[in-house]
């Protein structure tokens, strides 16, 4: 696994002020910023070329990025420009970055954090196809992104609606192997050219392929990580990078 895609075009307005001027990626964590640590992980895990895919406020991020270059800081990156970013959700980012959704690929959205360990369980996987990385707990929430899986660890549902079946939810991290990320690519062109294109997730496109095709999914219950998307999910992540800096 040498590549992944990022998804950063979001202002993430849920968080308020944190992101009236600056992209959620941008958030700081322990001196380096949420884009910063995933990268950092990536790197870690021997994964060298990353597209980040941008939207609000995509001048800073490529600011940033330069600050990495001139400090040779690893993976090599990319940028791809969402300007639909308003009106699309990130559907509408990975069919940007399209061309990119070839050969073995991770997808990683860009407000969530996994530890070193939790990205090498992912990209150690071989699982051949399309797998969602999942965790479990014994109640979900509405804002949860849901997902029922069965004994064999394959996916027959992802969604936050969902209330039936419901044992894991989505990280926000999956793997393509072996011709997943073509397969992926073609439903996400489908899926753009339908009405309701514009105004879905693409974990929407994922529950709609699962009902034809295989996708599996990867239980990584027992590591650390964590979505950032109101004010109270940042204090848990700064609780996160405190442990995993010193370790």
């Amino acid at each position: 696994m040498k590549k992944a895609i990022i998804l950063s075009a979001g202002q993430g307005s849920r968080l308020g002020p944190l992101t009236h001027d600056r992209p959620k990626c941008l958030i700081e964590f322990g001196n380096r910023s949420l884009l910063d640590r995933q990268l950092d992980t990536l790197a870690a895990n021997g994964v060298e070329q990353v597209v980040v895919v941008t939207g609000f406020r995509d001048d800073q991020i490529e600011a940033a990025l330069e600050r990495r270059r001139a400090a040779g800081d690893g993976p090599q990156v990319k940028t791809v420009f969402n300007p639909f970013f308003k009106v699309a959700d990130n559907t509408g980012s990975l069919y940007m970055a399209r061309e990119h959704l070839t050969g073995d690929t991770l997808v990683w959205n860009g407000d969530t954090m996994v530890s070193a360990a939790l990205m090498a369980r992912v990209v150690g996987n071989v699982q051949p196809g399309v797998c969602v990385t999942i965790d479990r707990k014994e109640t979900y929430d509405a804002d949860d992104m849901k997902v029922v899986a069965d004994s064999e660890g394959r996916l027959r549902a992802i969604g936050k609606r969902l209330d039936q079946g419901v044992n894991a939810e989505s990280i926000g991290l999956l793997a393509f192997r072996a011709g997943g990320a073509e397969l992926f690519c073609e439903a996400i062109e489908q899926a753009m050219r339908t009405p309701e294109g514009t105004t879905i997730w693409y974990l929407r496109v994922i529950h709609h392929l699962a009902q034809h095709t295989p996708v599996w999914t990867l239980d990584i219950r027992g590591e650390a990580w964590g979505e950032v998307d109101f004010p109270e999910d940042v204090q848990r992540g700064l609780e996160l990078v405190r442990g995993w800096d010193a370790q």
